[in-house]
């Protein structure tokens, strides 16, 4: 595994462009993470050194993809890697069709019309538009971003400030979401148009040159990418 700090967010981007793929806390064998490569002193200190804040300012500069894609876990994803990955996990059918088979459920896919009619809206504002303010709706919301994230349909596209709350002279920044293919448009990203077989061998050649023997091991079975 590398073993390295780093304490730029100048060092990330080259990082994830080294690495492919990287999650926020450990969760890929003998492959960093960004708690374990950066400094403990660095974190929630909101300033520019804050590993904390690159996690979201990685994809609003189109440095990388953000979300919970792999495990139910964040990770950052390179933009080389991500359009091979979005092929893979995701699905070339809509997601209207994929609700009406019964592969989408109501919820997730009503969160996803609303981040499309609003691409980059943060989350108390679509807690609030979607109708899942209540408390008793609280988990439904976060499963359903989380499923619409695991099947690429959605990214963390930044934060952003929110006003959703009582006293409306204080703010504070909220994540925001993006569907995929918006935010891939936005920065720059070209959809692959690879079949699903050709992406999988595509991305197990890169990672092969970019992880350790574990790593790969590991990421084969999340992607299936043996033959």
């Amino acid at each position: 595994m590398i073993q390295i700090k780093i304490s730029t967010y100048e060092e990330a981007v080259q990082l994830i462009n080294e690495v492919g793929i990287l999650p926020l806390a450990p969760l890929i064998p003998n492959h960093p993470s960004l708690y374990e490569i950066t400094f403990g002193e660095q974190w929630l200190t909101g300033t520019e050194t804050d590993p904390w804040l690159w996690r979201t300012r990685l994809p609003s500069d189109g440095a990388a993809a953000y979300g919970k894609f792999i495990k139910k876990k964040p990770v950052l994803i390179s933009r080389e890697l991500f359009p091979w990955v979005k092929v893979i996990l995701g699905s070339n059918i809509s997601i209207e069709v994929r609700y009406q088979q019964g592969l989408i459920s109501k919820d997730a896919l009503v969160l996803y019309q609303q981040i499309r009619e609003e691409e980059g809206i943060e989350t108390r504002s679509l807690r609030l538009k979607a109708r899942m303010h209540g408390k008793e709706m609280k988990k439904t919301f976060e499963r359903s971003l989380l499923d619409l994230q695991e099947t690429m349909d959605i990214v963390i596209s930044g934060t952003k400030e929110s006003r959703i709350i009582l006293d409306v002279n204080s703010a504070w920044k909220s994540t925001s979401f993006e569907s995929t293919d918006h935010w891939m448009e936005n920065v720059g990203i070209l959809q692959s148009d690879f079949r699903v077989e050709l992406a999988k061998k595509e991305l197990k050649n890169c990672l092969t040159r970019k992880c350790s023997v574990e790593a790969l091991g590991f990421l084969n079975k999340i992607f299936q990418l043996e033959s």
